[in-house]
């Protein structure tokens, strides 16, 4: 891994957790890094994760969704107990996790800051996320994250277009 390692490997080797790393060609002209990292890996959305770091009641948190989902800010201050969250500034992130935009990893941040993992990638055998840089991810499973990152599972993520009634509708099943 000679000149591939972050500080997202570093603190998974520390730790003797297991993971298999993924490099693709970053294009900056991508209009999303998730999705880029999905389609470039030939992996369902589903399974890669995005890291997006909010305020929740004026402390810098993260939150973990699927690449093709939002992130369900009253849910996301729930989980961590507060009542008002808001994503945080771009430049705030990559300051407390010492990643830039688009690279920032659950693990190995600069700060650690509380991590939230949306509960739909406890139903897959590995999930990927970013490593700490762009076009560098790791695949790893979701116990794994959790133990690594430190992170709680609540149900953050909800698909873009729903509203949260809707989303939370979509879970019942009914028979006619």
């Amino acid at each position: 891994m000679a000149g591939r390692g972050t500080t997202a490997t570093a603190a998974l080797e520390r730790a003797k957790i297991p993971f298999t790393l993924h490099e693709y060609a970053h294009d900056p002209r991508h209009e999303s890094y998730g999705t880029e990292a999905s389609e470039a890996l030939g992996v369902s959305p589903d399974r890669v994760f995005k890291t997006l770091v909010a305020e929740v009641d004026g402390a810098l948190v993260t939150g973990v969704v699927p690449v093709g989902a939002q992130l369900d800010l009253k849910a996301l201050a729930a989980a961590c107990g507060g009542k008002k969250a808001a994503m945080a500034q771009v430049t705030a992130a990559e300051r407390a996790t010492g990643y830039v935009a688009g690279g920032i990893s659950p693990v190995g941040q600069r700060k650690r800051l509380p991590v939230v993992l949306d509960s739909s990638a406890m139903g897959f055998g590995t999930v990927f996320c970013s490593a700490g840089r762009r076009g560098l991810e790791i695949e790893l499973t979701p116990a794994d994250l959790v133990r690594a990152a430190g992170a709680t599972v609540a149900d953050i993520g909800r698909h873009p277009g729903l509203s949260r009634v809707d989303y939370q509708a979509s879970d019942v099943v009914c028979c006619a």
